[in-house]
């Protein structure tokens, strides 16, 4: 979500400049600087908060469309390499690893879910500086890729990392139906003509090496009914794929992903999957250039649709974001009969420039449009480009071969009533910044010249595209409706931003995006600028699709309790004090790592990104009337000469000591450490004790009695992955040093690590990823738990039957037990035992990233990437 207008200004549009120059790791401030053509414009040395210089690199203010769009490729890719490497992940190995994990005893109790409660994004307690109160996307939740809606109330709605979401009325009162199922990723949810509702697995904006699809699933009573394992159409075909759209025509399910075009036929689950179009079939898995870098990248099928007139027409978008020459449509007159060939499309389309592309028929089938994000744009350096976005188009014969025209550009959408038509000395972004990430296109089904056009923002055009309002603006900021004063502020709401899905149903269309769902009438409502009045935040706090990366507990200090925070994905860091009926929005933009002092929860550091930290001692409280504009927060990223210059992962860690709360270590390419605590005034404050090594960053960091242990990986990425773990006392430099892992330890993420809170020279090392069976790399390796005595000189693999799956945090209670986060459930070690249990019962088969103890309820805290935060009291072992 977006900041606040009080930012810092942006300056140049369009920068993903990062993640190739650097594979995958955060440029630096003075590298931004270069890249963007700011080093010698006035300020280009001035300490502006890391957070600006991210907003130039994406060219916004705060975290606006295009530092979403650097977020967003960053953010995926990273949270994939450390399920992948060293290699790709072959079909079955969630299907492997649920049915190890059903295999297991399961101890007593049940868990908790904390954040299923209303979550404001513009609660006027939380109107600091570096919160995003105001903006008007109201209630939110996590990103919703996949929508469907019927005619009698009924809506599901499908979480990135979530699941599916069923409601009765409309929108609001949501019921998970998938959780018995090996992931929650979602790729697509659709309604067929006979009521079943089908779910492609494999979120299709994590891009082509994503890991996470289990499938297609179909529940032939989705009103009532929930889904089952058993409800799986087909085989292992589709495991770890992702999908990107999921049709019916012609008697069949057709699914695009990122190996190509199957389908399916609807009567029946059992039997294949058949792959009907391959661009390049000697890249899939067991070809013969299978196992080239670029392998994964080379079969991506973005949409398939199927002209309205003849079902046996089928058309195709097959193409890589980043531009290859395969890129463009494909058309087959009759499916059965093969014979696919590519398209050249006439009139405005760019046949050499098609890139990410989403179709939408009109129900006659006379009209087909489509959106593409053009490979040339993104392939510009950062300074020359506002937009990523090729444009909208419609061929008015419903033929893929054109003549296309052009109904709108970047430009154009921005003259409608966006919000992202700001600019600084000339130079600004616009729609389509994020083109490649951010899609939907639909059709009135009562009127083919009635559209809507998702991209950062929700555009409507009821005369075919001759004219657009913006009827979803990007926020409210700077628009003259808005003040920071609610009593003030004459806007009316709008949706979250960055758009993924829509449906249209029961008399409404509804939009699916980075903040939740959302709905207005199909015939809504707009004021003079074109803004829609009548917008409807649906994400009412049933519906716990929060995308968290960590969790931070402290007592609070005014009441009895526990404060509950963490920070999540484009949706800022939550926080929930004892006796909220609503949770709140303290700090904005994207939430990371996060960190409380347990004796007082008020005192927080929450992450931004790549260890842009802030530290607050009152929990970021709004200090009254007036005074929005002045921070009760201060900003303490550690760099080594000029702020944000320390190279990190988008998520960086850092912790506190588990015996000393104002001790502190994070982590980035150096290891660095603060004795100052929660007094900490500015960057400066950290000490750096240790360079992990040039291309090198923290994956993980542990404190106990002053000793840390810190996980790193470099290069991080599939070519030529590496990772090891370095050790040291925070006392005295001279004895940080790398371990020497064994020649069998897992050349993997090493993701997590807990130390024995009674003696810091024994530890347990989380390791992410599948083991050697499933992934195709050098030196993956077998096991996910390691156990050392002598602070790294030995290790054991102390996996035992856990099941192979990724592992994400490991903690270590007092009384030696283990606790253990994966990417399908929480496990247990009891005291003294070798083997592990399920924890508990009621948690969903979700990633889960962060654990951590409370001992003020006595109760392990769970956070998940897509179904929140949750709870176990110990007390109930």
């Amino acid at each position: 979500m977006s900041k606040s207008r009080w930012r810092k200004p942006a300056t140049i549009a369009g920068a993903l400049v990062l993640t190739a120059a650097l594979g995958g790791v955060v440029a630096t401030n003075h590298e931004v600087q270069e890249a963007l053509g700011l080093a010698d414009e006035p300020g280009a040395n001035m300490p502006w908060h890391p957070r600006e210089f991210m907003e130039m690199a994406a060219g916004e203010s705060s975290e606006e469309a295009g530092e979403e769009a650097f977020e967003a490729r960053v953010i995926a890719e990273q949270f994939a390499q450390a399920r992948y490497a060293p290699g790709i992940v072959s079909p079955g190995a969630y299907s492997n690893a649920l049915s190890q994990l059903n295999a297991l005893p399961t101890t007593k109790g049940g868990w908790r879910e904390v954040t299923k409660i209303k979550y404001d994004g513009d609660d006027p307690r939380y109107r600091d500086y570096a919160s995003n109160s105001s903006g008007g996307a109201g209630l939110v939740t996590g990103r919703i890729t996949g929508l469907a809606a019927d005619n009698s109330g009924y809506v599901y709605a499908a979480g990135a990392d979530g699941g599916v979401w069923r409601s009765s009325i409309g929108g609001g009162s949501w019921t998970p139906i998938t959780d018995a199922l090996p992931t929650l990723s979602s790729g697509d949810v659709v309604l067929a003509a006979d009521g079943s509702l089908w779910y492609a697995t494999g979120e299709g904006n994590t891009g082509g090496t994503s890991y996470v699809g289990a499938g297609v699933y179909r529940l032939a009573n989705p009103k009532t009914g929930t889904f089952a394992t058993t409800d799986r159409v087909g085989g292992t075909e589709l495991e770890s794929t992702v999908i990107n759209k999921l049709r019916f025509f012609d008697g069949k399910v057709w699914v695009a992903t990122n190996r190509g075009l199957f389908s399916h036929a609807m009567g029946s689950t059992s039997g294949a999957w058949k792959q009907e179009f391959t661009p390049n079939p000697s890249y899939l898995p067991g070809g013969a250039n299978a196992g080239d870098a670029n392998a994964a990248y080379k079969n991506i099928v973005n949409d398939v649709a199927a002209d309205p007139r003849n079902p046996k027409h089928v058309i195709v978008a097959a193409a890589w974001r980043s531009g290859d020459t395969y890129n463009g449509f494909y058309e087959t007159a009759d499916y059965t009969a093969g014979g696919w060939t590519k398209v050249n499309p006439t009139g405005a389309m760019p046949a050499d420039d098609i890139g990410y592309v989403t179709f939408a028929f009109s129900a006659d089938g006379g009209k087909l449009y489509a959106i593409n994000q053009s490979p040339r744009l993104l392939n510009k350096p950062a300074g020359n480009v506002n937009s990523y976005l090729d444009g909208i188009y419609v061929s008015n014969s419903g033929n893929p071969a054109g003549p296309w025209n052009k109904i709108a550009d970047s430009a154009k959408l921005g003259n409608s009533g966006s919000a992202l038509k700001q600019s600084v000395g000339g130079k600004g972004y616009g729609p389509g910044i994020q083109a490649w990430y951010n899609q939907f296109l639909a059709v009135d089904p009562e009127n083919p010249d009635h559209i809507w056009a998702g991209l950062e923002e929700v555009y409507e055009s009821t005369d075919a595209g001759a004219s657009w309002k913006t009827v979803g603006p990007y926020w409210n900021f700077n628009f003259p409706c808005w003040n920071i004063s609610d009593a003030q502020n004459t806007c009316s709401k709008t949706t979250h931003s960055d758009q993924h899905s829509v449906a249209v149903g029961n008399g409404f269309v509804y939009v699916g995006n980075d903040g939740g769902v959302y709905r207005r009438p199909i015939n809504g409502k707009t004021d003079k600028a074109g803004h829609a009045t009548d917008w409807q935040s649906l994400n009412d706090g049933t519906i716990d699709a929060l995308q968290y990366y960590s969790v931070a507990l402290g007592k609070d200090p005014q009441k009895a309790g526990t404060i509950v925070s963490g920070g999540l994905q484009d949706n800022g860091t939550s926080i929930l004090r004892p006796g909220d009926t609503v949770m709140g929005s303290h700090f904005g933009g994207d939430g990371g790592d996060a960190q409380a002092d347990p004796a007082n929860g008020c005192k927080q550091v929450q992450e931004y990104t790549n260890l842009a930290m802030r530290v607050t001692e009152n929990c970021n409280a709004n200090p009254g009337p007036g005074t929005a504009s002045t921070s009760t927060s201060r900003d303490i990223q550690p760099y080594t000469s000029s702020p944000g210059d320390e190279l990190a992962r988008f998520i960086a860690p850092f912790a506190p000591d588990d015996h000393d709360a104002n001790v502190w270590v994070a982590g980035g390419q150096h290891v660095w450490i603060n004795t100052k605590g929660y007094a900490i005034q500015n960057g400066k404050g950290w000490t750096n004790v240790f360079d992990l090594g040039a291309g090198r960053t923290a994956t993980s960091v542990a404190v106990s009695g002053r000793m840390a242990y810190v996980g790193w990986c470099g290069p991080c990425n599939n070519a030529g992955f590496a990772r090891g773990l370095a050790v040291g006392k925070v006392n005295d430099p001279s004895t940080w040093h790398q371990v020497t892992l064994p020649g069998d330890f897992p050349n993997r993420f090493l993701q997590g690590v807990g130390v024995d809170p009674a003696n810091p020279s024994h530890a347990f090392v989380a390791v992410n990823g599948f083991s050697r069976r499933f992934t195709e790399g050098p030196g993956a390796g077998f096991g996910h738990v390691f156990e050392t005595t002598d602070a790294g000189v030995t290790w054991k693999d102390v996996s035992a039957n856990l099941p192979d799956v990724p592992a994400s945090s490991v903690k270590e209670l007092a009384n030696g037990a283990l606790v253990l986060a994966t990417d399908l459930a929480t496990f247990y070690r009891a005291p003294g035992a070798t083997t592990w249990q399920r924890l508990g019962t009621g948690l969903p088969l979700t990633v889960g990233m962060d654990v951590e103890y409370n001992p003020i309820d006595n109760s392990v805290y769970v956070a998940t990437h897509g179904r929140g935060i949750w709870a176990f009291q110990l007390a109930q072992l």
